[in-house]
């Protein structure tokens, strides 16, 4: 899907915010990543601490074509519980202006796996 997508000239572009230590589910994520990233999917990383020095909410996103956007709610124990579709152009055009924000922050794969590598492996 995202190999014909981005052969149409949709662009696939995201930003994961993850926390220290790694959960199993992010370090397979990760692994997943590196064969989207192959059909295009442009995905970067961004260390938890450094949210708060963009100054962005911490709540978990998606923005479709800048102009739908998908918030995913989780519980207390950080189990997805819903995706809700907000529709209020003031709050899509804020969700816009951090994920630009955030991007600007973020790191490439292997910039991420380079700056944190021994941090992750001293954290298991």
């Amino acid at each position: 899907m995202v190999r014909e997508a981005t052969s149409a000239g949709r662009l696939f572009s995201r930003v994961r915010v993850v926390s220290f230590p790694l959960t199993d589910y992010t370090r397979f994520a990760m692994w997943v990543a590196g064969y989207t990233r192959e059909a295009g999917d442009d995905i970067r990383y961004l260390a938890r601490d450094q949210v708060d020095a963009v100054e962005c909410p911490r709540h978990d996103f998606w923005l479709f074509d800048s102009h739908k956007l998908v918030m995913m709610n989780f519980d207390e124990d950080d189990r997805f519980v819903e995706a809700e579709v907000v529709d209020e152009p003031s709050v899509i055009v804020e969700h816009n202006y951090w994920r630009d924000a955030v991007r600007h922050h973020a790191m490439t794969p292997d910039e991420f796996v380079a700056k944190y590598e021994q941090r992750n492996v001293q954290s298991r």
